[in-house]
């Protein structure tokens, strides 16, 4: 099937328009993420005057909640519907924000999140999931790069939004935008997007059957330890955002600038998603992934060490700045890889597995990451020490990957 199905609207959306409703569904998690940045060093003062490194939790507790929503929103679409999960998980997200509003108290700000997460994971992955019921081959590939193209710009952009909305509103103006955000692509999936799974394709949820996929994917060897690398790619990830604004600001003295370089890091290391598509096929996943974790390795050591003595006087920030968009160029060429591989012997399994690997590695790296922020002393040297040891692992466990026969990426 190379387009949509026929829907019910005689005025149903066109391509462009339905890449663009995919695209703003898929960035909900990346908006509710990097705006909060430009918020954490207010949050901490307000509600944490005493220990502030804890205000990153807010972006930690986001995606623990998203990642155990990952897990179980694909299966219910499944036997609900694509449209009645996603508008489902956005009450779930807006009363989550709500909540966060109103928080008097950084603890309830943090459960509020974990809600908010939960509420996201039916907009960022059944999303993809409509797109595969409606399209197929490379008209699907098409469609889903061009949604990828317009879901890079949202990092890039949104701590610009957030101080934006920080300076108009105060820094929980930034949750009732979140909850218009929701609403306006609830209302408008609802009024023009057909329900793309009919009920005679729909498949009962059952527990059975999600345990029975959690049992199969662990029971590839090759499957476990493409999760696990994964998991600590994910956790530099998450770990450098969770860190990135405190160090502009107490380490450089950058705090007003932030979102500005943010932007600029992001546009560059958005490059590698075209960089990987590009090269993947003639050289391979594993090569990729490999000569990515091999030169992270080696440079955060070198920066590790810098650090630690004491960058040359001027330096530090131009080294810490090239270091940092290495970590988001890294993940460009790293995550759809792994996620590629793991994925290899489970087609007949597919969406249940994508559910399972992807749910375990985020939850995995965010148990990672959090304490590698929560270490940060005022230096980038917790966090450069963090990732050299997640790449370093990684990049262990990629030697045992390349023995598994049936990964022939």
């Amino acid at each position: 099937m190379t387009a949509p199905r026929e829907t019910h609207s005689t005025d149903a959306p066109g391509k462009v328009e339905f890449v663009a409703l995919m695209a703003m569904l898929v960035a909900t998690v990346a908006f509710s993420i990097d705006a909060m940045l430009p918020a954490l060093p207010r949050i901490g003062a307000e509600l944490a005057p005493g220990a502030a490194n804890r205000a990153q939790l807010v972006v930690g507790t986001f995606i623990l909640g998203l990642g155990t929503g990952i897990f179980f929103v694909g299966p219910l679409s499944d036997s609900f519907g694509r449209k009645r999960v996603i508008l489902a998980g956005a009450g779930v997200y807006s009363a989550g924000a709500a909540l966060a509003w109103a928080a008097p108290t950084l603890e309830l700000l943090l459960a509020a999140r974990v809600l908010q997460g939960l509420g996201a994971a039916a907009a960022r992955i059944v999303s993809l999931a409509i797109i595969r019921d409606l399209y197929a081959g490379r008209e699907m590939a098409r469609l889903v790069s061009f949604v990828m193209m317009v879901f890079t710009l949202v990092p890039a952009v949104a701590p610009l939004v957030g101080t934006g909305i920080i300076a108009l509103g105060g820094w929980r103006a930034i949750f009732a935008c979140f909850v218009l955000f929701s609403l306006a692509t609830s209302l408008w999936l609802g009024f023009r997007l057909a329900e793309p799974l009919p009920a005679e394709h729909r498949r009962p949820f059952r527990r059975a059957a999600l345990w029975a996929a959690v049992r199969e994917v662990l029971s590839h060897p090759g499957v476990r330890i493409a999760i696990a690398v994964q998991t600590l790619c994910l956790a530099t990830l998450f770990s450098s955002i969770s860190s990135v604004q405190q160090i502009f600001g107490d380490t450089f003295g950058r705090a007003e600038s932030f979102p500005y370089w943010f932007f600029m890091m992001a546009l560059v290391a958005g490059s590698g998603s075209f960089l990987n598509a590009s090269v993947v096929v003639r050289l391979g996943m594993r090569r990729l992934i490999n000569t990515a974790l091999t030169a992270q390795t080696v440079l955060s050591a070198i920066m590790v060490a810098v650090f630690a003595a004491g960058p040359p006087e001027g330096a530090g920030f131009a080294l810490y700045l090239v270091w940092q968009t290495t970590i988001f160029f890294q993940a460009a060429l790293t995550l759809g890889n792994l996620n590629a591989l793991a994925m290899e012997p489970l087609g007949h399994i597919a969406g249940m597995a994508a559910s399972v690997i992807n749910a375990m590695a985020t939850v995995g790296s965010i148990l990672l990451a959090v304490p590698v922020g929560l270490a940060f002393d005022g230096t980038p040297v917790p966090l450069m020490a963090g990732v050299l040891t997640c790449v370093a692992a990684g990049r262990l466990l990629m030697t045992r990957l390349a023995r598994a026969a049936q990964f022939e990426g």
